[in-house]
Formats: C-alpha cells, structure tokens, sequence
C-alpha cells in the first residue's frame, strides 16, 4: 500500500465513478461526519458518480439512495442495488436472489443464529437485522464487547459449516447464501443504471474501503483506496489496496475526494 498522495495524477483524471464502503470508510466511531458527506456532494456536484457498496441493511439502503447525495447504492454485500430515480420518482431495486428463495434464506439464517449464539458467547445478532432482506449479520464489536480474532474465525467456521458465505467486515460478520459479492452486484448495477461496463472500463473507477470484506473490490480496481484504518487489517486481506490515506475514516474518504476533485479542475 503506497501513501494516496503519490498517485499520480494522470490516474486520478480517468476517474469518473467512485464507490465506497461505508462503516469505517465514510464513517468514524459509528457517526457520519460532515467532512465525508460533503464529500459525497462535492464529488457529485463536479459530475462523479457516486455508489456507497456496503454490507448495510436495506431498510438503511432505501433511505440512503433516496436522501443522501448518492447515484446509488449495493447493499447486504451484493445482495441488492437501489437507485432511485428522482425524474420518475420511483425506487428501482433489484436483487440477486428471488423473493422465494430469500425467504427460505432467512429461516436457515435464524437457525445458523441460534448456533453461533450458543457457540460463541458475547456475539450478538446485529441492531440491524431486523431491516435485513438477505443476509445475517453478526455482531462483534459494534454494540458488544469486542470479541477476539478467534471468536471472529469461530463465527465465519460456523457460517461456512452451514453452507453459507461468510465476510468479515469491521463491526459484523455477515452470511448469506448466493454466489454474489460486493463485486458481482456493482458490475449488474453499473451497466443496468448507467450502461457502465466495469470490465472494460476499469480504470475510471475508484474504490475507497477499509475491511476484509471489500477485498474483491480491492483486488479488481487498480485505483483502490484505503483509509487510514485499514492498516489496522494488514496481512488479512488477500488483495490489499494500492493505495491508502492519511486520515481514519471519514476524514480519510474526504482526503481522496478532494485530492481528486483539485485533479479535474
């Protein structure tokens, strides 16, 4: 990982989409700060595209695409995109799996629950699960006593003994059950909102995150970003971001966008 302010600028000028983690990334001991929501604004005011790609649950999904100064959003970790449509006034949402199937999802989700609850005491399920479509999210450190690196690794083993996928982000591990991830759902929603192709098109689009979890992101987008705090992760991430901020966090997210926006102008 080299210091973001090496990059060079001719990298930074091909960039017209930028896409984000959120916790820990745009926010900063659970809040979200006015450095990184202006932000946002400043970058979509300079004619960025911009799509927070969180493991968020949809209840919060819907709120963001429709109040926040964004393009859109990916949720549950690739479980959804929304993008809402302020022409016609109309949430767009698509999903990965069918209705069907993610609620047959949900009743083995509760059960995989009850296990890791058992097996691993001061885990919790997540404040936010009841505003879930797709995934399980437990919680290790959010509204709990941080648990240890080996009550974590319990806690993906279970998952994955069940069948389910497993990530880790840096508050909750997340399981779900599809062949989907942050990636897969941010290439569908690019080229269905905005006729992106993201394999042809690559370079024009940044990543900016912090925790295991944004990995796939990491490893595909050459300009990939980290916040300060990622480093906090280091040696856990397969493919580590090309780059990384001084600042933690939103202040962090907020370097980048205003190292990029003094780029194109």
């Amino acid at each position: 990982m080299q210091p973001l302010k090496e990059c060079a600028p001719e990298i930074l000028k091909r960039i017209k989409v930028v896409l984000c983690d959120i916790d820990d990334t745009l926010t900063w001991q659970g809040r979200l700060g006015a450095d990184a929501y202006g932000a946002m604004e400043a970058l979509r005011k300079q004619g960025f595209i911009v799509m927070p790609i969180t493991g968020r649950p949809a209840g919060w999904c819907d709120h963001i695409a429709r109040m926040w100064p964004v393009d859109g959003i990916v949720g549950e970790n690739g479980a959804f995109y929304f993008h809402y449509d302020e022409a016609a006034r109309k949430m767009v949402r698509r999903y990965w799996r069918s209705d069907a199937e993610r609620k047959q999802d949900q009743i083995t989700l509760q059960q995989i629950g009850g296990r890791i609850l058992q097996e691993v005491p001061g885990a919790a399920i997540s404040a936010d699960q009841a505003y879930r479509e797709a995934d399980l999210a437990i919680d290790f450190c959010e509204d709990v006593e941080a648990l240890g690196p080996e009550d974590i690794a319990r806690i993906v083993e279970i998952f994955e003994q069940e069948g389910a996928v497993a990530k880790v982000s840096s508050i909750h591990v997340n399981g779900w059950f599809g062949n989907y991830d942050k990636l897969a759902m941010t290439r569908k929603a690019l080229a269905e909102i905005f006729k992106i192709d993201i394999d042809a098109d690559a370079g024009s689009i940044a990543f900016v995150g912090d925790s295991p979890n944004d990995q796939p992101m990491f490893a595909f987008f050459g300009l990939s970003v980290g916040v300060a705090n990622v480093m906090e992760f280091e040696g856990q991430i397969s493919s580590e971001p090309a780059w990384v901020t001084d600042g933690s966090g939103g202040a962090g997210f907020a370097e980048f966008a205003e190292l990029l926006i003094a780029t194109e102008t």
